[in-house]
């Protein structure tokens, strides 16, 4: 599927020259300080899915987006503390001249508003445009250009329909808001049925089913429209961000979901999970653990495979079961499994499911196959120290079934059971996950033997 060919592709048209100045004169008096608090709110509203959650850090409005919102601005927005508007504001000044060319434009824009037109013909170099409103079934007629190139009969354009002030007021001449968003048919009808639903739902709150016709509404609420073209466009960028292929520095798959649990039986462990069908034996460790009679590896490896490529690492060490997966939801079902296989023998101790966060381009979002992020060392490493930070100076006031149940922390004030506690952290630091990744542990288990009160290792 291509994710971002049908989601919206802006566009830039020109606009006429006393048209460009007279937006000037209002985006001036909108800077104005006796208004500005006004202008911070229009462009809020308008582009409100991108300030609001964490969309706005994944991807960034189009810069059609951000003119068409001051285009709302400009044209719509009534100020929330009775000022007049811009329009009104710019009409009744005295102190400046304003040419009459210019002027002419401000009934115009006032009267403008949003629609999504799509073109009747196939638009030609040189040719007036007829394009009919997808809304309301109105057509317009818009001067052609070189820009028509971007422009395909199957294709609808969201963009502000501004009559022209030279022709007769009932004309269906229009001149170019100077910018527009295509998307695919389908996605434009679903956009209106975005809008429809949205108005009804006004509607049915407010008890007033007269919010009118098509102009006068998105007149009033044309921000929702614009609100309807965010949302499709995040709802891309999420079904994209869900199918990201993370890679290390050396093209294997970066293993970013990852759950660590403490255990008491090691032997318990090593039959469970070789007993899973979908699990393949990775390596071990030879060395004995310490203090047992029988022979076990300090660490096992069981990998699994999603279609030939790695997608999920199981490391069980004396003490520990770290699992690794590519994948916040095949983390689950891998836990889901280890629950039902192993119940309360397993300790949860923290778990680490969002992957580096990144801007995904418009080459990620147009590309045919799944995007693929690279994830350098450095970056793995601070990801991996938070993870391990937060969950073992967590670890040193829960209870841990090696130390009879007590803490950590509280074990450690123990002669008898300081040892024990040393010989958890020298094990965890011996099995640190940087050390498999990137050749070296990423957390400082001199700071854990500090919380819990024991001497520090020098390095």
């Amino acid at each position: 599927m291509n994710r971002g060919s049908d989601k919206g592709k802006g566009v830039w048209v020109p606009r006429p020259q006393t048209l460009d100045a007279i937006l000037a004169r209002l985006d001036r008096f909108s800077l104005r300080p006796e208004f500005r608090g006004q202008r911070e709110r229009a462009l809020a509203r308008a582009i409100k899915p991108y300030i609001e959650g964490d969309a706005g850090r994944l991807v960034a409005p189009l810069e059609q987006e951000i003119e068409l919102a001051s285009l709302y601005l400009f044209c719509d927005y009534y100020p929330e503390d009775g000022q007049l508007t811009l329009i009104e504001q710019l009409r009744d000044v005295i102190t400046e001249h304003i040419p009459e060319e210019e002027r002419q434009w401000l009934d115009p824009l006032k009267h403008s508003y949003l629609d999504i037109l799509k073109p009747l013909s196939l638009p030609q170099f040189g040719q007036d445009l007829v394009l009919q409103s997808l809304a309301d079934g109105t057509r317009v007629v818009l001067p052609g250009g070189e820009f028509v190139k971007d422009l395909t009969v199957d294709r609808p354009l969201l963009t502000r329909v501004i009559h022209d002030p030279n022709v007769p007021p009932e004309s269906d001449r229009a001149v170019w808001a100077g910018c527009g968003v295509t998307m695919s048919e389908g996605d434009a009808k679903a956009l209106l049925d975005m809008v429809s639903d949205r108005r009804r739902e006004m509607e049915i709150s407010t008890g007033s089913f007269a919010l009118g016709e098509w102009k006068e509404f998105t007149k009033r609420f044309g921000y929702m429209v614009l609100w309807a073209l965010a949302e499709q466009r995040l709802a891309v960028l999420m079904d994209a961000a869900a199918h990201v292929e993370y890679r290390t520095a050396d093209g294997q798959p970066y293993l970013y979901a990852i759950a660590l649990y403490d255990h008491h039986d090691h032997r318990m462990f090593i039959d469970a999970l070789s007993g899973m069908t979908d699990l393949s034996p990775e390596k071990s460790d030879p060395a004995d653990r310490q203090g047992m009679t029988v022979s076990l590896p300090s660490f096992q490896q069981w990998v699994q495979r999603d279609g030939g490529v790695l997608a999920a690492k199981l490391t069980l060490t004396a003490y520990q079961l770290l699992v690794e997966c590519d994948s916040p939801q095949r983390l689950d079902l891998v836990k889901h499994r280890l629950a039902a296989a192993l119940g309360f023998s397993l300790h949860f101790r923290g778990e680490i499911v969002v992957p580096p966060v990144r801007q995904l381009s418009v080459a990620d979002l147009m590309s045919e196959t799944s995007p693929r992020l690279v994830v350098i060392p450095e970056e793995e490493r601070t990801l991996l120290n938070q993870f391990l930070e937060k969950t073992y100076l967590e670890w040193s006031d829960q209870p841990h079934v090696a130390l009879s149940g007590q803490t950590p922390r509280h074990a450690a004030l123990t002669p008898t059971m300081r040892e024990k506690v040393g010989v958890l952290i020298d094990d965890m630091e011996r099995h640190d996950p940087g050390r498999q990744r990137l050749g070296k542990t990423v957390f400082d288990y001199n700071r854990l033997r500090a919380h819990v009160g024991l001497e520090e290792r020098p390095d």
